[in-house]
């Protein structure tokens, strides 16, 4: 006979049962169906494009599950959703892989190699890793569509990019200028200032610092004044000092010199300074204009030079509140020595080295030049002191190499004309968490800069200027597109990179000469201006899609790890705002990084964290999804994954085998009955209402959490759900599941469980996809509930004062059991009494047998007198909060334990960590009473009369036995109908139990009897300490 419901397993494999559903996602294209069945409205969500050529890690799968989990939800809202896949092809990462491939390392090399040859192999290169992207991107059960996808070096993205430089320029919001800007002399490029805020870019470095004696000309008091600076290595290009005209400075003095040092300072050189008498005070504004003797000859002719500039900057945090300028590397120094007259001097190449301007050390990279420049100081008795200074000092994000400052020739948006605009446009943006708009993306905006976007390199989008080749007829003359390039060219070009681009050339038209040309200049874009076009260039707007774009834009929603709002955020708010005043997104997470137990980021080289793989074939996907949505990283907060990845084993154990057991349960027994359940609205017993009360409540809450993009609080709401089905109302209907369905008890408990599984694995759908897929295929003949709608639960029971009721009764019977904990005293065994101290008490009178058997006691008193309170106590859970420190969860439960913790504005902070919800529970109790406890959040106290009779002690050992018996029933693989014959042998006290209470016992077990011997074997178990064998 066909069973109603395919059989499940009762300890499955769940990284099988994924495959298993991946296999029939893919042969029954549900993806493509569940976009097709929505077309009323869109949900308009940017997947932000990775870099091509490298390989997906845990950041990648985290932001991959959120890009699932929201699209999936609202798919099931009825809106079509899609996602296409994007690939970030240009720029540095791929240029490096490049070199090392082909073996050639700087532009010279490359362009000996061939710009066409290397630009060929990065285009071949960049994409070697997209099989293993996709192969990652399927296994986590993420839907995305990778036929229609778009890569930043398409040539119809390319020219949207050149686009919006365009519509910039008409706007006057484009400059080119040479600036001082951080620059990688390893990539021999410039880099972006908000990519020094990128990965940790600024990392603790030490380098050597030095104070140097200058001497002054022309003052009334001849004199040397002291310099400091961390960089030795740009003293040789020295052009200016710089002072406050507020501060206030000293002028000491010793054996005929006088030196000239901040007076905050003097403290600091007490060594150096041994014996320098005060002989006067001055302020800054007395010595700014003053002429010094120059430090190096190298620029000894430059014209206005060496003078002491007035430096508002200038302050007392550090050095001696005089600053030595080289314009050429400092920005704050580029920008005095201008306003002066000074020019800004660098004498450096593009690979970091001195050039012939610095003879004596030509040829030497700048840091390398330190040890000879401070030796120079020295033996020129002007070095007053030589340091270790430790400081963060800028690296590059790629090379992780130590960048340099250096005036650059760059192309820029001016962002600083337009950066109130984004201020304005970031308050319409949802952020979560919410702290980001006003901190981290709103301040980083209110001092956003202008943006460099050329890079002196080779793969990536050009920058679409030409410029005359003879100054005398300057003309400038900026595209937007192929068909303008056409047009002046007469060439329609099939690739946009270079060289082919570099090719076009014509003759100057404003040149009467008829010689000059107009040649492109040899730049290309940054790739962060790429990814930042990524809204209107991945429809290749304004050519193609326009009504499209505009009408689909700004997106509803998008996600990446929180250093985005100095990266991809922060791009697509500069061109969202210059190009079309608009905000680019209106909701957007930020979420933090996973890292090992000792603070460190996830890293092949520390080999510190499990493999994706493995975890896909140890815990399943899903697990590794609740592990990492679950947790307060999607709150922006760091989240620890050890080595073993035991947090996700706890969110399988925890969260996902129950759901599982919920359906297997149901599935069984409804099979042995061969009942066919129904859909209800409503039941009879309370228990049926309070559950279906329950799953009106969770679906109604977890769309409300999931509309805010609350995952986090969406998950804890489903595992608080998973518990509460499975602890309390599968537990406690047992009985009713073992009764025949001729009886309408079982009849309506089937029904009703019927009806909260499939509301609940719709609602977990999008959380947990495939196991939900699994199991409502097997609850509906095969129907994927990924195809299905949210939940409409508006026809179903909602008994508000039922589930508060219900939920003080849980709590009630909670803290009555802690109390059996606290004093170690079984469940199984009873007590007498409990008394329940509470106001308002009418409404428990229904729930006292039912308390009775939770609890397991004889009688309860119901009692409106009150006890005097005592302090709260906290409670770490261990399981909530461990996966998000690690091992320092120890050290917090230790705290707790002895008191020391605090509450902060209704925040509980232990030690310097502030506790979750879920990570703690505060409890209550009576002072120095153990028996006696407050009930969590509620006026009422409970009091359990922890007093053993022999009576008590027997009834506890035959419900020891009952388990025993059940366990074994288990292990020999009984069917839950069958009958068996029990021998028992054991101590007296044992068989003395069962006799007493051998009816209760046989009904527990469905024995026809059970015999009795007190022959104990030498091998033999225990109960409450005495001996036991057990037979049948």
């Amino acid at each position: 006979m066909k069973k109603k419901f395919p059989d499940l397993d009762s300890k499955p494999s769940f990284s099988n049962i994924e495959n298993e559903i991946l296999d029939f996602w893919n042969k029954n294209n549900i993806f493509q169906k569940s976009l097709d069945k929505n077309y009323d409205s869109e949900y308009v969500f940017y997947d932000g494009p990775p870099f091509a050529n490298g390989l997906p890690h845990y950041g990648h799968l985290l932001t991959g599950f959120v890009k699932d989990i929201i699209p999936r939800f609202h798919t099931m809202l009825g809106n079509k959703v899609d996602r296409r896949f994007g690939w970030d092809c240009h720029g540095l990462p791929a240029e490096m892989e490049s070199e090392k491939e082909i073996g050639v390392s700087g532009r010279a090399e490359i362009i000996k190699f061939g710009v066409e040859n290397f630009n060929d192999h990065c285009k071949q290169s960049v994409m070697k890793y997209t099989q293993e992207w996709e192969k990652s991107v399927y296994r986590q059960a993420r839907w995305v569509d990778f036929k229609n996808d778009y890569k930043t070096m398409d040539i119809s993205y390319m020219e949207s990019v050149i686009w919006a430089f365009k519509e910039l320029w008409k706007k006057g919001l484009i400059y080119e200028k040479d600036r001082v800007m951080p620059y990688s002399w390893k990539a021999e490029t410039p880099i972006s200032n908000f990519e020094t805020r990128l990965d940790d870019s600024y990392r603790e470095r030490t380098d050597p610092a030095v104070t140097v004696k200058v001497k002054i000309k022309d003052y009334d008091i001849e004199s040397s004044i002291l310099i400091w600076t961390t960089t030795p290595w740009t003293l040789p290009s020295n052009l200016a000092i710089a002072v406050n005209e507020d501060l206030d400075y000293l002028i000491l003095t010793k054996d005929g010199e006088n030196l000239i040092i901040g007076e905050f300072a003097l403290d600091k050189y007490s060594e150096e300074l041994d014996g320098f008498k005060v002989i006067k005070k001055i302020k800054g504004k007395e010595i700014v204009g003053l002429s010094y003797v120059p430090i190096f000859p190298y620029f000894k002719d430059e014209k206005n030079a060496f003078k002491i500039l007035s430096g508002e900057f200038v302050n007392t945090e550090e050095g001696t509140g005089i600053v030595h300028m080289a314009p050429g590397f400092g920005e704050d120094d580029q920008i005095i020595c201008e306003q002066n007259g000074i020019s800004s001097i660098c004498p450096v190449d593009l690979k970091g080295r001195f050039t012939s301007e610095v003879k004596d050390y030509e040829g030497v990279l700048v840091f390398d030049s330190n040890k000879e420049i401070i030796r120079r100081l020295k033996s020129n008795d002007i070095l007053i002191k030589h340091e270790n200074y430790k400081h963060n000092y800028p690296h590059s994000w790629r090379t992780d190499e130590p960048l340099i400052y250096r005036t650059l020739n760059s192309w820029y948006v001016e962002v600083s004309k337009f950066k109130d605009k984004m201020v304005e446009n970031n308050q319409d943006i949802n952020w979560i968490p919410g702290h980001i708009k006003d901190g981290s993306f709103g301040n980083w905006l209110e001092g956003a800069r202008d943006w460099s976007i050329s890079r002196n390199r080779f793969w990536g989008t050009p920058i679409p200027v030409w410029k005359s080749t003879d100054p005398k007829y300057p003309r400038v003359d900026v595209y937007g597109s192929i068909d303008e390039i056409e047009k002046d060219f007469g060439v329609r070009p099939k690739n946009l990179h270079r060289p082919y681009i570099d090719e076009l050339t014509r003759v100057n038209p404003d040149d009467p000469t008829g010689k000059s040309k107009m040649v492109r200049v040899e730049e290309v874009f940054d790739c962060w201006f790429e990814s930042g076009s990524m809204p209107f260039a991945q429809v290749h707007y304004p050519f193609e899609n326009k009504e499209w774009f505009e009408s689909h834009f700004p997106a509803d929603f998008i996600v990446e790890y929180i250093a985005q709002t100095r990266g991809w955020f922060y791009t697509l708010m500069v061109l969202s705002t210059a190009l079309f005043d608009k905000p680019p997104f209106l909701n957007a997470i930020g979420h933090g990084v996973v890292i090992d137990e000792n603070g460190s980021k996830l890293s092949k080289r520390l080999n510190n964290y499990p493999a994706p793989d493995e975890v896909w074939n140890k815990f399943g996907a899903d697990a590794l999804r609740w592990f990492l949505v679950s947790s307060p990283i999607l709150r922006g907060q760091n989240l620890v994954m050890d080595r073993d990845g035991s947090g996700i084993d706890a969110s399988l154990r925890q969260v996902i085998v129950p759901l599982w057991n919920s359906v297997y349960f149901f599935t069984l027994y409804c099979n042995i009955e061969d009942y066919s359940p129904s859909i209800i609205n409503d039941s009879k017993l309370p228990i049926d209402k309070y559950i279906l009360s329950k799953t009106h409540k969770a679906s109604k809450d977890v769309k409300e959490a999931l509309s805010n993009y609350d995952i986090t609080g969406a998950c804890n709401i489903i595992s608080e759900f998973i518990e509460t089905l499975n602890n309390w109302y599968i537990r406690r209907s047992r009985n009713r599941f073992w009764d025949k369905t001729t009886n309408k008890n079982a009849r309506d408990a089937y029904d009703t469980l019927y009806t909260v599984l499939n509301i609940l694995l719709k609602f977990s759908a999008p959380l947990i996809p495939l196991i939900s897929e699994k199991l409502y295929m097997n609850l509906n003949n095969g129907d994927s509930v990924h195809l299905e709608d949210w939940p409409d639960v508006e026809k179903l029971i909602l008994d508000k004062e039922l589930i508060s009721n219900m939920d003080k009764v849980r709590k009630i019977v909670s803290s009555a059991l802690s109390i059996r904990k606290k004093n170690k005293i079984r469940v199984r065994q009873p007590l007498n009494e409990l008394k329940i101290n509470i106001d308002r008490n009418e409404w428990i009178e229904n729930y006292i047998e039912l308390i009775k058997e939770e609890v397991n006691v004889k009688e309860i008193i119901i009692d409106e007198k009150k006890g005097d309170i005592g302090p709260e106590e906290l409670k770490i859970n261990p399981r909530m909060l461990g996966p998000r420190i690690g091992s320092k969860v120890q050290d917090c439960i230790k705290l707790a334990k002895l008191g020391e913790w605090k509450k902060v504005e209704e925040k509980i902070i232990v030690g310097d960590i502030q506790l979750m919800d879920g990570e703690y529970e505060l409890e209550s109790k009576v002072a120095d009473d153990d028996s006696t406890q407050i009930v969590a959040g509620e006026n009422i106290i409970v009091t359990l009369d922890l007093k053993l009779d022999e009576k008590l002690i027997k009834e506890g050992i035959s419900r020891d036995v009952i388990r025993m018996i059940q366990n074994l029933r288990r292990e020999k693989g009984l069917d839950v109908s069958d009958l068996i014959d029990i021998s028992i042998n054991a101590e007296e006290i044992i068989t003395d139990s069962v006799k007493e209470n051998y009816s209760f016992i046989c009904s527990q077990v469905l024995a026809n009897n059970i015999s009795l011997s007190n022959k104990i074997k030498d091998v033999s178990e225990k109960i409450a300490g005495y001996k036991i064998n057990i037979n049948f």
